[in-house]
């Protein structure tokens, strides 16, 4: 059997479909699993040995409806599920499954504060998608694969780091995911470790900004390392401080520890750290009973009231006391 698997974007959702492409790869027999996604988020898939090929959505549909269509598929699991992908389904005209996206109950929840949406993480919801087949989750979590030309080296971090850090990962996708710069500086002076702190060249600055509170202890590696890079910096830390981001689900891949800060976004939506059956610390600080949250499903370049309550309200102090405990005794975290 081939399956093509579709999971356009982004760097977060397309880890979440991880476990779908291990458990049919592991539970089916001679499948062949292809994988289709945006050409700028290859680094995400390309080391996957669970995937036998792999599909770029890059600049001509025509070409790329036509290197489809000479695969013969057998089945398509659409884990995308919007207008593209429907162009997709009907051209090959092959059976397929698509991932429920429960639009109206999230727009319903951002808009009239009802939350209707079922108690389960997305990751369950991609899988139910291959229930018939006979695929059951196999509790194993989440997948994240690097080679070692993307391995961190000695000289990639500074001495003071090489014993073990704190990651903080200060992007996002989206403003209103992001804590901002002066409580970031507040928790990261109140946190008793080393920290590097992760994000894009368009974070860069920042960090300097964040960085220069303690010069010593804050090394700013935002926009020095590719993603691949990144997440090991991810996998070398000693826990991982994050928004809702893509890097959050890597570090849940690698088991890591989480301290997660939300803002607009909700883990009600389905999408906080997935660790499957492993018992992993971790906890979520969000301001809960916020009347106007949340306010989307992804997020903004602004709060829409212009307060950003959501952020704003966070305690940097017991943040970083909840941390600091962890890394001193490995408790305070659920």
């Amino acid at each position: 059997m081939k399956i093509l698997i579709i999971r356009f974007s982004s760097i977060g959702d397309i880890v979440l479909t991880s476990p779908v492409v291990r458990c049919l790869k592991l539970q089916v027999p001679e499948v062949k699993i292809h994988f289709l996604t945006k050409y700028e988020f290859k680094s995400v898939v390309e080391n996957n040995p669970y995937i036998d090929a792999i599909h770029y959505l890059k600049e001509s549909w025509s070409d790329l409806l036509l290197e489809l269509q000479s695969e013969s598929f057998d089945l398509i699991i659409d884990l995308h599920h919007n207008l593209r992908t429907a162009r997709i389904k009907r051209r090959l005209g092959k059976k397929s499954f698509s991932f429920p996206k429960l639009n109206i109950e999230k727009w319903i929840y951002t808009n009239f504060k009802f939350n209707l949406l079922p108690n389960i993480h997305i990751v369950d919801r991609y899988l139910q998608t291959v229930h018939s087949l006979g695929v059951k989750n196999d509790g194993m979590g989440l997948d994240y694969f690097t080679i070692e030309e993307n391995r961190l080296q000695v000289d990639d971090l500074p001495f003071s780091h090489i014993a073990g850090y704190v990651a903080v990962v200060i992007g996002a996708a989206h403003a209103t995911k992001r804590m901002p710069v002066p409580q970031l500086k507040e928790l990261c002076v109140q946190i008793d470790h080393p920290i590097i702190l992760l994000g894009g060249k368009e974070d860069k600055l920042r960090g300097e900004e964040i960085a220069e509170a303690d010069r010593i202890k804050i090394y700013n590696a935002c926009g020095k390392f590719s993603l691949n890079k990144s997440a090991d910096v991810v996998r070398k830390s000693k826990m991982v401080i994050t928004h809702d981001t893509g890097l959050m689900h890597i570090a849940a891949a690698f088991k890591k520890p989480i301290v997660s800060i939300w803002g607009n976004t909700v883990p009600a939506f389905g999408m906080y750290p997935y660790y499957g059956e492993k018992q992993v610390p971790n906890m979520i600080f969000e301001v809960k009973e916020l009347y106007c949250r949340p306010c989307s499903k992804i997020g903004g370049d602004k709060c829409p009231k212009g307060h950003f309550k959501c952020m704003q309200l966070q305690n940097s102090a017991v943040i970083a006391a909840t941390i600091n405990r962890f890394l001193t005794t490995g408790e305070g975290l659920s």
